[in-house]
Parts: C-alpha cells; structure tokens; sequence
C-alpha cells in the first residue's frame, strides 16, 4: 500500500514577504514562533539548531535559501531514534500576494518509511503544521 509522501499547507498572510522571510530565516524570527531558542547558519549547508522548554532539541541542515522567495532544510523524522540519518525536506516559498504573502510549506520524504514509522511520522508533522503555522500568523499579527 502506497503512503502520502508530503505534506502541504498553504496560508495568506497579511505581512509582506521580507518580514515573513524574516520570521522563517532568523535565529529571532524561528525562537518566537517555532522553537524557543534558534541558532541559524542562513547557507546551503548550514546548520539550524532549535531547542524546546520541555527538553526537545532539533538540529537541521539548510538546503536552499533563494531570498526572499524559498527557503528549505532537512529536518529529523518524528519517531525515528535521534542518530537515524533518514530525514523530510521542508520547503517554504513565499510569493507577494495583495499587499501581503502567500507562504507554502511542503515536507517531503515520507515514503521512505515503513509503515509504522509513517503513521507516527506523518500524523504528527500534520498536526504539527496546523499548529506552528498558527503560531506563526500569531507571531507576524503581534510583531
């Protein structure tokens, strides 16, 4: 049986694309609304790393940063042991919308996964998106 490989969202926000840039690509931007400290090296190979208050802590590699429109890392599959090097790509693309951004986020690479993992993986980075990127909307509304 064949599995969702990706994850896509699509949101309007009311912010032009440099402040949400910003917010997807700053160590200040992603500690405010995704993690709550970020360190981030903004290159192909970089290295991103977010820490939670609750003891949670991901190390990210930086793909591509196309500014101000593209922006893509990998990042570590939910469920998976911490030295397991499968990983999903995240990719956000940004386009002016109106006097505000279109912003898509798609992860990818869930095929790889064999069933159990999958669903773990899946269900929760889906529920994961609807919650971060309300955050998000929060942080840019507040900012």
């Amino acid at each position: 049986m064949g599995f969702p490989d990706q994850i896509v969202r699509t949101i309007e926000l009311t912010h032009p694309p440099a402040k949400v840039w910003a917010a997807l690509t700053t160590a200040e931007g992603l500690a405010s609304w995704f993690g709550n400290t970020a360190e981030i090296d903004l290159r192909p190979g970089g290295d991103v790393r977010m820490t939670w208050t609750e003891g949670a802590a991901a190390h990210m590699r930086v793909e591509r940063v196309e500014e101000p429109t593209v922006f893509g890392y990998t990042w570590p599959i939910h469920g998976l042991p911490d030295d397991d090097p499968r990983r999903t790509y995240v990719e956000f693309t940004l386009e002016p919308h109106g006097d505000g951004t279109r912003l898509t986020v798609v992860e990818s690479g869930f095929a790889q996964l064999p069933d159990d993992a999958h669903k773990v993986a899946f269900e929760g980075n889906v529920d994961g998106w609807k919650s971060e990127l309300g955050e998000l909307v929060e942080y840019l509304d507040a900012a």
